[in-house]
């Protein structure tokens, strides 16, 4: 079977994901909990995700909560912070396969204003051949209706598509449709897959 397209996830795979150490380096990490405990900043996110305005929902959610008002803008306001840094490996395979001829895609979880702010801090996020962001597409991964889409988008069958993420939910729905699947947990193991299938050598991929 031949791999005619790499699809890519973006957060924890292009770039680290992690608004929990974000705000123990903000507010301390006994302070932070209490905020996750009281308030659920995911939820909140996952509704710009599905394609809700960044600032307003963020906003509007800090209203709701007036005691960590200033807390939750942040998650606007120094956003750029929790998305960072770039994961430098996973960028350069990503450039290595393009360079291959191999079309690459983004399949992500990303507001439309938040990956568009993200493009203009990322210069990597505008090199895809397509990128199938959830905000624009109205459904978010793991839900099997996004990579029915993107199958019909690509016009390619699940077997053709070689994708990568860091969550396991979303590999398995993926999978669940017949795409070959990779779990992300570091760029080399990334790496050693991409060489697995005859997509890139050794020192292509920085092995």
């Amino acid at each position: 079977m031949t791999v005619k397209a790499v699809i890519f996830d973006i957060g924890n795979v292009l770039i680290e994901w992690n608004p929990e150490r974000f705000y123990d380096w903000q507010i301390g990490r006994a302070e932070r909990e209490a905020l996750f405990a009281e308030v659920d900043l995911h939820a909140m996110n996952e509704e710009i995700d599905a394609g809700g305005p960044f600032r307003e929902t963020i906003y509007a959610w800090a209203d709701r909560h007036p005691e960590w008002q200033s807390e939750i803008r942040m998650w606007f306001d120094n956003w750029i912070d929790m998305a960072s840094p770039a994961i430098d490996g996973s960028i350069s395979l990503m450039r290595a396969l393009r360079a291959r001829g191999m079309p690459v895609h983004a399949l992500t979880n990303f507001g439309i204003h938040s990956f568009a702010f993200a493009q203009t801090q990322y210069d990597f996020l505008s090199e895809f051949d397509r990128a199938f962001v959830s905000g624009h597409m109205g459904v978010t991964k793991p839900d099997p209706r996004i990579y029915e889409l993107v199958e019909q988008e690509t016009g390619l069958a699940p077997h053709e598509l070689l994708f990568t993420d860091d969550r396991q939910d979303n590999i398995v729905a993926a999978e669940e449709r017949g795409w070959r699947c990779h779990r992300f947990d570091g760029w080399q193991g990334w790496a050693r897959r991409l060489v697995s299938e005859g997509l890139l050598t050794e020192t292509e991929a920085g092995l």
